[in-house]
């Protein structure tokens, strides 16, 4: 069944509406009509099965016919990952997605080669929310995770919130394989979980010491060194499965 999105300032109108580019794809592209039906979500785990009353390029207007509540995920997982050269952050934030991250900050950390100034950033922002949108409409995702802006390490330190289990990717000796970290950790449930993945060349010496200054752990992936979008689809999908199994 199609899919689209509303925003979640707008869920709660009666009739529900897809406006702009959803219209417009609901209708240009799809050549949907009025009596078809569809599922719509608001990005925050609110979805629902809708018929459509009547279908016009610039608005569709739906008349509900079942709700549909995704529940939150037991643990909530943020992703910061150095932003790769070329489109590989879009498919990182893609996979990411797919695979249920809550939050995904991009970092520009001393050795990615991407820079960005403040306007640059933002069009970034926008431009990676985007993919994460529309990959949680082609995957069935009702939960769509907020892209931050592009910031440095120590910005991201210092304003990040509490995490219950805060891990970085580190190529250094001291660093502990996954599987062992996880299987240390206590039985208290974690519900909100910080991974970190560097660019190429891997994090400073002083960008890991900070992070370890805020209470991350470093980890190795094994013997291989992964490329970082590699690492990060890699380590999410084991602390969703370790972190959200029941």
């Amino acid at each position: 069944m199609p899919r689209f999105f509303i925003p979640p300032s707008s869920w709660n109108e009666d009739p529900l509406r897809l406006t702009g580019a959803e219209a417009h794809h609901c209708v240009d592209v799809m050549r949907m009509k009025a009596g078809d039906q569809a599922t719509v979500f608001n990005g925050q785990g609110g979805a629902a099965e809708i018929e459509i009353i009547s279908a016009r390029r610039d608005n569709v207007e739906c008349r509900l016919l079942r709700l549909i509540e995704t529940p939150p995920p037991p643990c909530q997982i943020t992703l910061a990952q150095a932003i790769p050269k070329g489109k590989n952050m879009e498919l990182v934030i893609e996979k990411a997605t797919e695979l249920g991250a809550s939050a995904l900050v991009p970092l520009l950390t001393d050795r990615t080669i991407v820079r960005l100034d403040a306007g640059d950033a933002e069009r970034k922002r926008e431009k990676w929310q985007r993919v994460a949108l529309e990959a949680a409409k082609q995957c069935g995702q009702n939960r769509v995770p907020q892209i931050a802006l592009p910031q440095t390490p120590k910005a991201f330190f210092e304003a990040a919130s509490a995490f219950d289990l805060m891990l970085i990717g580190s190529l250094e000796p001291d660093a502990r394989p996954l599987k062992t970290l996880l299987g240390q950790r206590s039985e208290n449930r974690v519900a909100h979980a910080l991974i970190l993945i560097g660019p190429e060349g891997d994090f400073t010496p002083a960008e890991m010491a900070q992070a370890k200054a805020h209470g991350c752990r470093p980890i190795t992936f094994g013997p291989i060194i992964l490329r970082t979008e590699t690492a990060a689809i890699y380590c999410l999908s084991i602390l969703s499965h370790e972190l959200r199994s029941s």
